[in-house]
This record gives structure tokens, sequence and C-alpha cells, in this order.
């Protein structure tokens, strides 16, 4: 009996990914943990193995599909006493998933393209007839755009698409009939443009000049990130407290430790670490500190975590990843260093688990390496704060004696979440925060 490979959940609240690429082609032989393809999550890229071994003896999804519904069919392995040629989809012991829509590869071209060919060993689909009236049209983005430029009808085309989807090559071959209503209201009704959006998707296009611009699909990422900091900016009452910490003898601390670093077998020291590691590392101790601000909203409960989870902004191509950095209360700052420097490469690899930048109680957000002197950063739920860094700064500043001296200052700006984190309770934490940056020598402890 065939043996089918499914689109895996790789996250609890994944409901479709992309098939990026196929690492296998029909009639190789695999075994049971080969990886066969890599699919891309929201945030990630990941590899599908193999659940048994047999002979791919159908690809279900072709190469470059995006939408592929979470336990769909993708492709079937035939058993060593099957012939493959026999296998022509999913196996009937088992209930066939919903059928999902395979997204066409021309979505992210640049400029009008001829229709990919499908990859040898898999039956190219057969083109669609054209859609009946009110039935619903499944064309890419970029083919509805060049409909509405070109004053095309989508509902009298052909798609020649992955299942019968219209392209924009099947438009660019068409010619300019009974083109679809340009106004407002038709255009908004054929763009999916977000609820939260203030404008129509073709009403801010008509604010640019023709040709003056190139239009970029969201990617996952994109889309996820829009989502979760839109609905944290509207549901979340938030305010900001900033603290002003100085940094002098935290850049001493710091130089001495790089200093005594042990080294490898190359003469490298084993670690080094940053004033970022430090800030982490006061964060989870402030939290420990003031365990009521160690806190998640829900609809009927404030959690309480035994724990400091502490989040650190990741900035990768087009996008943001919050690696967590697990129980950093009770971490060293070298092997606080040597993780955040792990799961920061990988991330920018987009080869992080999920459950590595899933879940967290607290964030660290710093852009002082890029000069930024002080800024705000929208907490991120189920996180009840996050603390924004700035870069440190020579200034005059006033030393226990009362003398004028010049001094080091970085401004730490928290946001809280009023639901659990009054204002007193805010203040305590970062009061907490500011004294252990000033007097590092408490981390160690």
């Amino acid at each position: 009996m065939s043996i089918d490979i499914t689109m895996p959940a790789l996250s609890p609240t994944m409901e479709e990914g992309n098939l990026t690429k196929w690492l296998v082609k029909e009639g190789d032989t695999v075994s049971a943990g080969d990886v066969v393809a890599e699919i891309e999550t929201d945030k990630a890229t990941m590899e599908v193995e193999a659940v048994d071994e047999g002979v791919v003896a159908k690809i279900m999804v072709p190469e470059g599909s995006e939408g592929v519904k979470v336990n769909a069919v993708i492709a079937v392995l035939a058993e060593e006493d099957e012939d493959p040629s026999s296998v022509s989809g999913p196996s009937k012991a088992k209930a066939a998933p919903t059928e999902t829509k395979a997204e066409a590869p021309a979505e992210s071209e640049e400029k009008p393209q001829a229709p990919q060919p499908a990859p040898a060993a898999t039956a190219s689909p057969a083109k669609s007839q054209p859609a009946a009236s009110g039935e619903r049209i499944f064309a890419s983005p970029l083919a509805r755009r060049v409909a509405e430029q070109k004053g095309v009808d989508l509902a009298s085309l052909s798609g020649s698409g992955p299942h019968g989807r219209i392209v924009v090559a099947d438009v660019e071959s068409a010619q300019p009939g009974a083109a679809a209503a340009t106004s407002g209201k038709a255009a908004t009704t054929q763009s999916t443009a977000s609820a939260a959006a203030p404008m129509a998707d073709d009403a801010v296009l008509a604010l640019f000049e023709e040709g003056s611009y190139e239009s970029k699909p969201h990617d996952g990422m994109r889309k996820v990130i829009a989502e979760r900091l839109t609905q944290s900016a509207q549901t979340v009452p938030s305010y900001f407290v900033t603290m002003e910490c100085r940094l002098d003898a935290l850049l001493a601390l710091r130089s001495q430790m790089n200093a005594a670093a042990p080294q490898d077998g190359d003469g490298k020291p084993t670690y080094k670490i940053s004033v970022n590691d430090f800030i982490v590392k006061a964060m989870a101790l402030a939290l420990k500190a003031v365990p009521t601000a160690n806190v998640s909203w829900t609809s009927t409960d404030r959690i309480y975590h035994k724990h400091a989870d502490v989040g650190v902004a990741v900035a990768v191509e087009d996008g943001l990843f919050t690696p967590i950095v697990r129980r950093a209360e009770e971490k060293t700052l070298s092997t606080i260093s040597a993780e955040v420097k792990d799961m920061a490469k990988r991330a920018r690899d987009r080869k992080l688990k999920p459950d590595e930048y899933q879940g967290g109680c607290t964030a660290v957000s710093n852009l002082g390496m890029f000069g930024v002197k002080e800024f705000t950063s929208i907490i991120n739920p189920p996180h009840a704060s996050i603390v924004s860094i700035g870069a440190g700064e020579k200034r005059p500043v006033v030393d226990n004696n009362g003398a004028l001296a010049v001094g080091t200052v970085m401004a730490a700006t928290f946001a809280f979440d009023h639901r659990c984190i009054d204002g007193a309770l805010g203040a305590e934490l970062a009061a907490a925060f500011k004294g252990l940056i000033e007097n590092p020598m408490s981390m160690l402890v």
C-alpha cells in the first residue's frame, strides 16, 4: 500500500506553508528520516523528512507552491513490493485532506514572463475553463494587477497555472475586452486588503505615478509581523518609562571579563561578552527581583511566570525574529552570549525552530549600535513588557561625591501592558534594571 507524505504542522498556529524546494524526484528511493523537501512557514524554512522507506511514486504538490494546507498530501511513496507506476494519487486507506491551492511562482515576478513548465516528473495541470458568473476566480496577485492595468476581465480567461490558476502570462496574452470595473468599490472587492488598512489597495496605488514603483507581494513573515503588531497596537494599552543608566562600571567589567576569557585550540577566546548580553541578564534578574511584573495577560487570568524567558530582537532580511533565552536569570553571561550568537545566526538563515522564538515573557530591542539615542517598541503578546535600548553616549554627569565628570549614559525605555503592570510596578522594575546595569558585579553573584 502506498504511503502519503503530508504537509507537517511545524508550529501550533501553522495552518499552511509554502513548499519551496523538492530534494528528491519521482523514482528516487528514500529511507525513513531522509530529508525530501524544504517547507517555508511564516518565519522559518524547515526540512520535511520521509516517515518510511519507499520509492517516490508521485509528487502531488509542485516545487514553489504557496498556501499548502497542513496535512495536505504533498507526495506519495510506493512500498518495496509496489509498482510506482501504478500509484496515481494519495493512499485510499487515508482520507484525502482538503485540496490545497498551489501558488504560481509568477507572483513574485518583476516583469511578465512566459509560464513556467511543471517539473518533468509531474503531470502538467490541465488549463482551466473560464469562470462562470459569480464563481470564485483563482489568480495570482500580479495577474490581478496587470489585468486591471490592461483592462482585462479575469472571468473571461482560462488559467494555465497550477490547478487552473490564472498567472500573469495568461493576462499578457489576452486582448483587452470587457474590463473589470476599476472603481474603488470594484477593486476593493477583488483585493484582499486588510480590514485595518486606512485605504484600499487600489486607492494607495492610484497616488503614485505608473512605472515609478515596483510592487513586492508580502511574504509570510511580513504578514505575521503586520498582523501581530497591528493587533498589539490596537488592543494593548501601553505606557512608557525611560531610565538613564550609567555604563562606565559595566564597560570596565566587560573588558576585564573578555580579557580573561580562556582560549580554544586555535588561540581564539571561547567567549566575547557584549553589552547586550549584560542587558538581557539585567532584565531577567530585574524580573526575578520584581516577580509581580513577570506576568502575561489573558482575558480571564494574569499568568505569573516562574522564570524569566527573555526575547532578543534580531533583524533579518525584510523581517524580525525574537529568539528566546530561556531561564535567563539562571544563566551566566558567557552562556547567554553563546546562545544569543547561535540563535541570531540561525534566525538570519531562517533555521530557528518555532519553539525557539515563540513564547517568552519580555523582550529586549537594542538599536544603540545604529546610533539611535532613544526609541519605544511595540509589545509583542504574550509579553507584557519590552525594553528599548539606545546608544551609550559620553555626557557630563555628577558622580557620587557631587563632582562633575564625564560618563557614558544609555537610555532604556520600557513599554508596559497597563492591564497587568501598573505604573508604580513598571517604575519599580525599571529601577531594578537600572540598579543592575550600574552595579554589574551584582549580576555575577
